[in-house]
């Protein structure tokens, strides 16, 4: 159990690390493309060496990753064709290919494919120690590297015509992050599976993404939120029979995402709303303000000269609550059925009314 959570954590964390990248530069299927294009080096290199070792077919599927990859670059730079399509067309081939290559598998007199099954859904139960070392030297080259090249991955991710500019080999950069990536998702197959790993890889990056604008920042919470996902997932997992760990990891961080969404003081669905319910407020408040001054203005000299409320009532977003909002700011003072300008609600209207006036021209 405790070999197995801290795997998902790790895997967790790289992958929300490198997604961020993913996510910035608008990427989000190259998960999915890298993650389906894996699959038939993994058959391969069980065809090749007939055993079922770990190591051995990750190897196989880091290399059928790598070349999907560097064929998805080949047909966008070379092609009219954009990279969505490009990323579908080898998602789709590379996958066919793999599930081909697995039927042929299973047919074998001598052969067993059930071990090769999860590495299409994942099985996080078969991680032992040597897989979870593994994932922490890869985590650690990883940061490593990050913060070795930070500034030319930062530049390379918001300019890359600027990039150039300074003299930075723009390409190696790339090929350097997509190849980290490619490692990632081909670390995290035998977690989480070909079908859903591209969810791991997106997910944390995209739920950082809500609540941060600085990169940094981003890739520190998306690794956190993947570590936790991880965690929590295998804990729900353990926790009951019956539940695959790695679709349980996936819904987890969903859960982040959702809450991210939502709650996110900056993005959030909720922060959102409540800034415009409380800009409409305000607008109405202005407007009703604006048009009091207008009727002081043209009807008497005295400010303090009292107006009946109903006078307001055929205007458009006048309310009670708009009144006495007005009345608690020292604008405006109510006798009975009266209302009339405070000096300083004068001087507020007026300002209001020329902004107002001015915008209408």
């Amino acid at each position: 159990m405790r070999t197995i959570t801290l795997g998902t954590a790790i895997l967790g964390a790289v992958t929300g690390m490198l997604g961020s990248f993913a996510v910035l530069r608008k990427q989000s299927l190259l998960g999915d493309a890298i993650s389906h294009a894996a699959l038939p080096g993994i058959a391969i290199s069980f065809l090749i060496t007939g055993a079922k070792d770990s190591n051995t077919l990750l190897l196989g599927a880091l290399v059928s990753g790598l070349i999907g990859t560097f064929w998805i670059r080949g047909i966008i730079t070379k092609t009219h064709l954009k990279s969505d399509t490009a990323l579908g067309l080898i998602l789709s081939l590379f996958f066919g290919f793999g599930m081909l290559l697995l039927t042929f598998i299973q047919k074998q007199p001598n052969a067993n494919q059930a071990g090769l099954d999860k590495y299409l859904f994942g099985q996080a139960a078969t991680l032992v120690e040597s897989d979870v070392w593994l994932m922490a030297i890869v985590t650690g080259i990883c940061l490593i590297v990050l913060l070795l090249f930070w500034k030319e991955f930062k530049i390379l991710l918001f300019d890359k015509d600027y990039a150039k500019t300074l003299g930075f080999n723009t390409k190696t950069i790339d090929i350097l992050i997509t190849s980290f990536i490619v490692l990632a998702i081909v670390l995290g197959l035998q977690t989480v599976g070909v079908v859903l790993m591209s969810a791991m890889l997106l997910a944390p990056a995209a739920a950082a993404r809500q609540w941060t604008n600085s990169l940094a920042t981003m890739v520190f919470l998306a690794a956190v939120f993947g570590a936790f996902s991880g965690v929590f997932g295998t804990a729900i997992s353990a926790s009951q029979d019956n539940l695959s760990t790695g679709p349980v990891i996936v819904l987890v961080a969903a859960v982040f995402v959702l809450i991210s969404f939502v709650f996110s003081p900056s993005r959030g669905l909720l922060f959102k709303q409540i800034r415009f319910i409380k800009n409409r407020r305000d607008l109405e408040l202005h407007k009703t303000l604006a048009f009091m001054y207008d009727i002081v203005a043209e009807t008497h000299e005295n400010i303090s000269h009292p107006h009946e409320i109903k006078i307001l009532n055929n205007f458009q977003g006048f309310t009670k609550g708009t009144l006495k909002k007005l009345v608690e700011k020292n604008y405006v003072t109510l006798q009975g059925s009266t209302w009339s300008l405070t000096e300083e609600g004068f001087e507020s209207a007026s300002n209001l009314y020329n902004q107002l006036t001015e915008n209408d021209g």
